[in-house]
Parts: structure tokens; sequence; C-alpha cells
């Protein structure tokens, strides 16, 4: 398990989030991002909550924004060095992201973001 402040773990989210191409954040729409202390579940680096993009119907609105939560303790504690915690925050995000354009975990499996 590697250590490192909150603040900087939040510095590694917004770097994430920089390397995705603007022409897909563009279309991100109602959804936050929020770091969480502990999973659910055991095991958990991060959950996507909401209605995808590819669900939203003519009747979508008024609805609280979409949340994405990282797990920012388990993720440290599967990580041995500063480089293993910078990966595994991007592929979190992206992967969180994905489900939030309606990817499912079959499909990103099969891109190999699982």
């Amino acid at each position: 398990m590697i250590e490192t402040s909150r603040r900087r773990f939040e510095e590694l989210v917004a770097d994430a989030l920089d390397s995705i191409p603007p022409e897909l954040t563009a279309y991100m729409d109602n959804v936050v991002i929020t770091l969480a202390e502990d999973p659910p579940e055991p095991g958990l680096l991060g959950l996507y909550e909401g209605v995808p993009l590819t669900e939203r119907g003519d009747s979508y609105g008024g609805v609280l924004p979409d949340q994405i939560f990282i797990y920012w303790r388990e993720i440290l504690a599967i990580c041995e060095t500063e480089e293993d915690v910078v990966e595994e925050v991007r592929i979190t995000v992206i992967h969180e992201i994905a489900h939030h354009f309606g990817i499912d975990d079959e499909r990103l499996h099969e891109l190999g973001w699982t």
C-alpha cells in the first residue's frame, strides 16, 4: 500500500480527466465526480450511479446529477508505487466515465479497460 494525501489524489483524478479528449468530455452532461473514502463493497475502485447518456430520452430532466465515485483508499491499498496509483486512477476514471456514456463492463473488458 502506498500513502498519499487526499489533495494529491484529487490532483491525480484531475490529471486523468484532463487526459480525456475534449471531443468526449464535451458530451458529458449532468455528472459529478466524487472522491469517497470507502466503497460499499471491498475491492470496488469506482462506481457510476445514474442514467447513462444512451438511456436518456426526451423526458430526461430535473434530475440530480449522475455520480461517479472514486474510492481513493481502495486504490491506494492495491498500489505499490506512485506510478501504479497514477495508472489505476486513470483506468478507474475512464472506466466509470465509459459507464456514463453507456458502455457496459463486458464491452470495457473487450476493449481492455477491466
